[in-house]
């Protein structure tokens, strides 16, 4: 277990860049709903076609992400995946698979949803890695 306390997840929370800007009991309110999950490399962690059910955040390790079999990018520590269809409703748009043992923060749909009601400015944040992912495939779509 990597998490002895729910004060080492509010720790690892304020270094992510998504909620680095939040107060102490918005980062509290987080990782009360966050549930820890600890995964061998090679494992699916979300998979193309399929309803997704959390939104996860990798605090540790990498993973890489697939969309048709070919790898369209990389994750590191910090970086977060699963919420268009929590948003959306829709199956998911890739596969990502952990590179090496990964430690993940899950936030299960109920919950993701409500601290998007909950926490003001977090929506607006997730908007924005949006927008930045969309430019980023439109550029390498024309590249």
């Amino acid at each position: 277990m990597f998490f002895h306390r729910q004060s080492d997840k509010t720790d690892v929370l304020k270094k992510v860049p998504l909620f680095s800007s939040l107060n102490q009991r918005q980062l509290n309110l987080i990782a009360k709903h966050a549930d820890e999950v600890e995964l061998k490399a090679g494992k699916v962690l979300a998979k193309q076609g399929e309803m997704g059910l959390e939104f996860l955040l990798l605090v540790e390790g990498s993973a890489r992400v697939q969309r048709n079999g070919k790898v369209i990018a990389h994750l590191a520590t910090g970086d977060f995946f699963g919420e268009m269809s929590l948003i959306d409703g829709k199956p998911r748009t890739a596969t990502v698979i952990a590179e090496t043992p990964v430690i993940l923060l899950a936030i299960h749909r109920r919950s993701f949803n409500y601290l998007l009601d909950t926490i003001p400015g977090l929506p607006r944040k997730i908007l924005v890695t949006l927008c930045d992912r969309l430019r980023k495939a439109d550029e390498t779509m024309m590249n």
